[in-house]
């Protein structure tokens, strides 16, 4: 059995939990919107077409903001498109993913949607192929009270569609998406990229003083301008913007499971070099205000079948109307590493401030569902929810020495992977921990300076389930084969808490604390 020895200390804290760090992603991709969230004549759809049963699982699951349209499919996409009488809305075709777009789902319908489900509105602009005077139009068409050209559209668009009139006052903006990448509709070098968002956010705030905006970063870590893209494209837009984003996608290679397990070492390596380059622009700069970090898009994504590495994305064969696209099945290894991505999140969170797990629905997602049928939540969803309800007050700093797990990607690694958040107005600490042990259990020994346990308010687990193996997952035909159960050995021993976790698992315990 191995061992791990964890301390953390009340006077030592990270930040506040951010509210946005438990985001998620609604794009016009696949199935994500269509027999997604909107299914017009499912057997649980309401009058609006918004999927009921979906809706509930989203509650449980617990996202606080969701980006949207896109994504890649925002790059070619004219939002207005999507407003007005679905029956004169025009039906399009998708480049990005190769599909036909019917429009009858657009941006009042999501906006009704997202507050139903009690999520705040991450809206991203198109400019790929668009720029300055339609992202300020977007901007007065959904924020504006009225009596102007567009925000009065507005009015009557939702009066027109039974949909929302008022202003939808959406803070929170993406300038474009991934237009670092070759396969993005209407690429960019840094320096186009960068002016182009320099003058849209101007015109932007010019309508609306009180946005966010967040500037496009490299579409991951091993893009060629990796780096140099955030430098050039923070050099142009430093004083306009509040956040850069991140997009990272994990996957298993060649059965290594080892290094898949410690792939939370590379996203901690990918945030600290972000962060080192918005700080380096901001000195050179002679900047005061503090840009930080939206990591808006990551998970973890089997990119099978990709035709290029000047295309890395599925598309659809033939043009289709909401095709399948990755919807990858989750098994048990899938949910541990999601649960140590969203404690490299956590462990970060003074700098990253929002983060948006990639999709929310049937793509890439912690739900899916059927056309027609059930919806049911996949071996991904438990860590999110958990870690999204229980997380709160203040991210504690881990002090960890542990048995290492040797890893070809990554060399000698702890064998468990830890966040610790602590809350003193409810006088609760909660820790999300893994092992990655793939075939021992590991001894876990908790200390507490300056709190005192006085109590476990509850203790759950997330492993292989008995007579099946790590590849298990919630299918159609077996919806509930993995999920989270009562952790059984733990306790408190000397003010220390003690836990066993079994072989490649993510747990959640909460304790009762008190200050010492």
């Amino acid at each position: 059995m191995s061992q791990a020895h964890l301390t953390v200390d009340r006077a030592f804290t990270v930040a506040d939990v951010p509210h946005r760090l438990f985001g998620s992603f609604v794009e016009h991709m696949g199935r994500c919107v269509y027999t997604g969230i909107f299914e017009p004549g499912h057997p649980q759809a309401d009058q609006r077409g918004f999927r009921q049963d979906v809706m509930k699982l989203v509650k449980e699951l617990g996202p606080t903001v969701v980006r949207y349209p896109g994504g890649n499919f925002v790059s070619g996409y004219l939002w207005e498109d999507g407003v007005g009488p679905v029956e004169d809305r025009p039906v399009r075709i998708d480049g990005a993913w190769h599909s036909i777009e019917t429009n009858a789902f657009g941006l009042h319908e999501f906006v009704e949607w997202a507050r139903e489900a009690e999520v705040e509105v991450m809206e991203a602009v198109n400019l790929g192929t668009r720029g300055v005077e339609e992202a300020r139009a977007l901007v007065e068409y959904a924020n504006h009270p009225g009596g102007t050209y567009w925000s009065d559209l507005r009015r009557k668009n939702g009066a027109a569609t039974g949909t929302i009139e008022e202003p939808f006052d959406i803070r929170l903006w993406c300038l474009g998406n991934e237009l670092d990448g070759p396969w993005q509709i209407g690429h960019k070098t840094a320096d186009e990229y960068g002016r182009l968002a320099q003058e849209t956010a101007k015109a932007m705030r010019l309508v609306d003083p009180d946005l966010e905006l967040v500037a496009v970063g490299s579409s991951n870590r091993q893009m060629p301008t990796f780096g140099s893209w955030e430098h050039t494209v923070l050099s142009h837009t430093y004083a306009e913007v509040d956040y850069i984003s991140m997009h990272a996608y994990y996957q298993e290679h060649d059965g290594d499971a080892a290094s898949f397990l410690a792939e939370a070492v590379d996203m901690d390596a990918f945030i600290d070099g972000v962060v080192s380059t918005i700080d380096a622009v901001k000195a050179a700069g002679k900047h005061t205000k503090q840009v930080d970090i939206s990591f808006d898009e990551w998970n973890v994504w089997y990119q099978r079948g990709l035709e290029t590495e000047d295309q890395p994305h599925q598309v659809a064969k033939g043009w289709q109307k909401h095709p399948r696209l990755i919807e990858d099945s989750y098994n048990v290894t899938d949910a541990v590493v999601v649960g140590t991505l969203m404690h490299s999140l956590l462990r970060h969170g003074d700098r990253v401030r929002i983060a948006n797990q990639a999709q929310l629905v049937n793509v890439i997602a912690p739900i899916l569902s059927e056309e027609g049928g059930p919806a049911w939540r996949q071996s991904i969803f438990w860590p999110f929810a958990r870690i999204a309800a229980m997380a709160r007050g203040q991210i504690l700093r881990l002090a960890v020495d542990a048995d290492q797990v040797s890893t070809q990607k990554f060399g000698d690694v702890d064998v468990v992977d830890a966040a610790a958040t602590w809350d003193e107005g409810t006088g609760r600490l909660s820790l999300f921990v893994a092992n990655r042990g793939m075939e021992e259990s590991n001894d876990l020994t908790l200390d507490l300076h300056g709190l005192e346990a006085t109590g476990i308010s509850s203790a759950e687990v997330l492993a292989i389930p008995e007579e099946r193996d790590r590849k298990a997952a919630n299918v159609l035909d077996d919806q509930d084969a993995v999920g989270l159960r009562p952790l059984r050995e733990v306790g408190l021993e000397d003010g220390a808490l003690r836990v066993t976790l079994p072989p490649m698992s993510w747990a959640v315990v909460q304790l009762e604390v008190k200050s010492a």
